[in-house]
């Protein structure tokens, strides 16, 4: 689901310089974004961004590879979790578990146990979690051998603890131009950082068209972007 981005995809984005672009070099870029959209065991992705732009299927796209070592868990604190989303991400319904939450205490009762017994975890954070919290089940996490995709729905997670920390900077549809029609196409833009990036922030393209592909298209890649003046 990654893709390159025009210039006029965004009005008012400023466009994105890829230095010593290359067939070559945008192999190795598609090669890059693929060790970054995946989580080994015990590792933790928090992802950041507003409603619809694409995240939750991108977080079961990280876990989607872990169904056959057992079931995957969902945490819906908003009530709406769509079980579509992971069967098309490849997740099996017999695979997916979803748990509806929001209570502060009992949220982080349930994902620790599930840390315990599951493939992978998925879970939405209500407002209002400590940080000590948060780092509790990271830690469990890393133990257990479980990857965790954490999502608050308000806010940020706190630094440091997230392997692959993905935030949403724009996103956009297609096909509904006109004001109706059938929506195509969602395009969102991303800042891609922590250990998976080695440490620098990078840019990436999600294009997501609703089946499960995970795709890299030319010129973006994770290259290291800088702005025009």
């Amino acid at each position: 689901m990654v893709a390159s981005l025009q210039q006029d995809t965004y009005p008012g984005y400023e466009p994105t310089v890829v230095v010593g672009y290359s067939p070559e070099n945008d192999d190795r870029g598609i090669r890059e974004a693929e060790e970054i959209f995946s989580l080994g065991p015990g590792q933790v992705a928090g992802l950041c961004g507003i409603p619809g732009s694409g995240l939750t299927r991108l977080g079961l796209a990280l876990l989607a590879p872990y169904a056959n070592k057992g079931s995957l868990a969902c945490i819906d604190v908003r009530g709406w979790m769509s079980p579509p989303a992971a069967w098309e991400m490849g997740i099996e319904p017999e695979q997916l578990v979803v748990v509806r939450s929001g209570d502060i205490i009992t949220w982080g009762r349930i994902v620790a146990t599930l840390l315990d017994g599951v493939g992978g975890v998925y879970a939405e954070v209500p407002p209002g979690v400590k940080d000590a919290a948060l780092r509790k089940l990271v830690a469990k996490a890393r133990t257990q051998r479980t990857p965790l995709v954490l999502r608050p729905v308000v806010g940020e997670l706190p630094s440091g603890i997230a392997h692959l920390h993905l935030k949403v900077r724009e996103v956009a549809w297609f096909g509904t131009d006109a004001g109706h029609g059938r929506l195509r196409m969602r395009r969102t833009l991303l800042d891609a950082s922590g250990k998976s990036t080695r440490g620098m922030e990078r840019t990436i393209e999600v294009e997501d068209d609703g089946t499960n592909n995970l795709r890299v298209v030319s010129h973006m890649g994770t290259q290291t972007s800088r702005r025009l003046a």
